[in-house]
């Protein structure tokens, strides 16, 4: 705000709030020294943005809420909250100049956040990774459609050594057998989505060990199947 604007503030709370016609300054030299110690301090304060912040807003929720008269931090301190909510809901987006003039890419993600920051943009959010059948994208899901799965067949061949009871159970699928990882197990007690475990019994009849196992157990594919 500018000396007008903060003129135009302080006539602004004198009108809603009559405690403060002690504080302002009538005499032409208090007066410009009051102005003068405003602008100090709310210089940087602007006095709108397009976006949501309005400091005649700001002094109006302070004299509704407390009772105490207003002071310059009681503004400031608001226009701080907004700067650090903008921010903190703002991603870099990607600039649009050459990656490779340093310079150039820097100027553009200050530029750009400093515009978030002073209300004159609006924060650039990323995009939440969606879950469940609501939140598919379309295309995504057509893709997936077409190719079967966002793994290479060529990739998932190659995997299938290193975890053979993943790959037991989609070869089960692939077949149209129930998944029998999809339950749970009643006789390793795997929980759904984990292979079964081969038990390893002592003398005295307890269990020593455990270690996966690369198919299930069959009381676990009958469960599936029920």
């Amino acid at each position: 705000m500018d000396r007008r604007e903060i003129a135009a503030l302080l006539a602004y709370i004198g009108r809603l709030d009559p405690r403060t016609i002690r504080t302002i300054r009538t005499d032409q030299g208090e007066a410009r020294d009051q102005l003068a110690q405003w602008h100090e301090l709310l210089g940087d304060v602007p006095m709108a943005t397009p976006h949501g912040w309005d400091v005649r807003v700001a002094a109006r929720q302070h004299i509704r809420t407390s009772p105490y008269q207003i002071l310059p931090a009681d503004l400031a301190r608001p226009w701080e909250s907004y700067r650090r909510d903008r921010l903190a809901r703002h991603s870099d987006p990607t600039p649009s100049v050459d990656p490779d003039d340093q310079a150039a890419w820097t100027a553009e993600l200050v530029g750009t956040r400093r515009a978030v920051a002073a209300g004159t943009a609006q924060p650039a959010e990323a995009r939440a990774i969606t879950s469940g059948r609501d939140g598919v994208d379309p295309q995504l899901e057509a893709r997936l459609r077409e190719i079967g799965s966002c793994i290479p067949p060529a990739a998932r061949a190659a995997l299938a050594p290193y975890r053979p009871a993943r790959a037991v159970r989609e070869a089960a699928v692939a077949q149209g057998l129930p998944d029998a990882l999809s339950v749970r197990c009643e006789w390793c007690l795997a929980q759904p989505g984990e292979p079964c475990r081969r038990r390893r019994i002592g003398p005295d009849g307890g269990a020593r060990g455990t270690a996966p196992r690369a198919t299930p157990h069959p009381g676990r594919l009958d469960l599936a199947a029920a």
